[in-house]
């Protein structure tokens, strides 16, 4: 997997003061996409161990921060096994921070995978143009969902996230 970028100060996407990850990679190619320079799997650079000690590390300091994976597509094939295992790790170590994925695919193709252990909310569905809406809260297009993943898990059907 490739990171394009880390952020350890971030109010944009999610609830209070974040980390953020972008990945590089994205099968889906949504016209209008706001992060189209990610799309291609190879920019970037190598997410590796240290990356993830970063990280890590960045969610210990003092300031309440919880942890947003954008992209690219956090959950693409290429994406997915690195991105469980940061997640599976941060949740080891700090159970209390949230972890939040934005993704092209649907909560339903995913709900089964693991990945979706260690998921507080996700923003699923493809970012659709003619959708777009500058008032959506942390979405792009109304097609989107703000899903409250271990709700949905709990109760065998979606549950938005109440924002």
């Amino acid at each position: 997997m490739n990171k394009v970028s880390i952020l350890d100060f971030d109010i944009n996407n999610g609830e209070g003061v974040r980390v953020s990850l972008w990945v590089a990679g994205c099968p889906h190619e949504c016209d209008g996409c706001h992060n189209e320079c990610y799309w291609d799997k190879t920019v970037g650079k190598e997410f590796t161990y240290k990356d993830s000690n970063k990280i890590i590390d960045l969610l210990e300091k003092d300031i309440s921060k919880d942890f947003s994976i954008l992209g690219g597509e956090p959950l693409a094939p290429y994406n997915i096994d690195t991105v469980t295992e940061l997640c599976k790790q941060i949740k080891f170590k700090y159970l209390n921070k949230n972890i939040w994925i934005w993704t092209g695919y649907q909560y339903e193709n995913f709900k089964d995978k693991e990945i979706m252990k260690y998921i507080d909310v996700l923003i699923d569905g493809k970012f659709i143009k003619e959708l777009y809406d500058r008032e959506l809260k942390w979405r792009g297009s109304s097609n989107q969902r703000i899903i409250d993943v271990q709700k949905s898990l709990q109760q065998g059907k979606v549950v938005l996230y109440d924002c």
